[in-house]
């Protein structure tokens, strides 16, 4: 049996990831951090296991999972061993700068 599919991360989703995590050490305690950064890690250990799991976005190809309410994770099935994160997205931004929902 397979171990999970291999999670890559674009430098799209890095950087996204890179913003958020700078706002949210400014906004908020190292508490609510952590456990954001353990539910991420959670979500990342369901995706690579049931890439499926989460519902399919408008674009049929790219799937959301999200985070805590206030942010979103849009991935995509690159092949039968990979998932690719295209973007960490807050959902308290315009949902109309999002280029994957």
């Amino acid at each position: 049996m397979k171990n999970g599919y291999k999670i890559l991360w674009t430098d799209n989703a890095l950087s996204e990831l890179k913003i958020v995590f700078e706002y949210l050490e400014r906004n908020w305690t190292e508490k609510e951090l952590r456990k954001l950064a353990n539910e991420i890690e959670k979500t990342i250990h369901l995706i690579s296991n049931n890439p499926t799991l989460f519902q399919k976005s408008n674009n049929r190809n790219v799937r959301r999972a999200v985070i805590l309410k206030l942010n979103s994770m849009y991935y995509r099935i690159k092949n039968d061993e990979t998932v690719e994160i295209l973007s960490f997205f807050s959902n308290r931004q315009n949902p109309n700068k999002n280029k994957y929902r």
